[in-house]
């Protein structure tokens, strides 16, 4: 592998429902705490009929996370 080039670790985080399951509830707490670990969010997954599913999170790997 090139020396030089980044490699990855990918980590997703599914927002909780609220009790109606049609809103999620604020993820801003557990996106701190991601963001904290060095956590990128990059891209959302969303259901068909709407709404996220997934939110997408990437960082540089360390040596041994390859």
């Amino acid at each position: 592998m090139d020396a030089d080039r980044t490699t990855w670790e990918y980590e997703t985080l599914r927002p909780r429902r609220g009790p109606t399951k049609k809103e999620a509830v604020d993820p801003k707490a557990a996106l701190n705490d991601l963001g904290a670990e060095g956590w990128e969010l990059v891209d959302t997954v969303e259901y068909v009929g709407g709404g996220t599913k997934y939110l997408l999170f990437k960082r540089p790997a360390t040596d041994g996370d390859e």
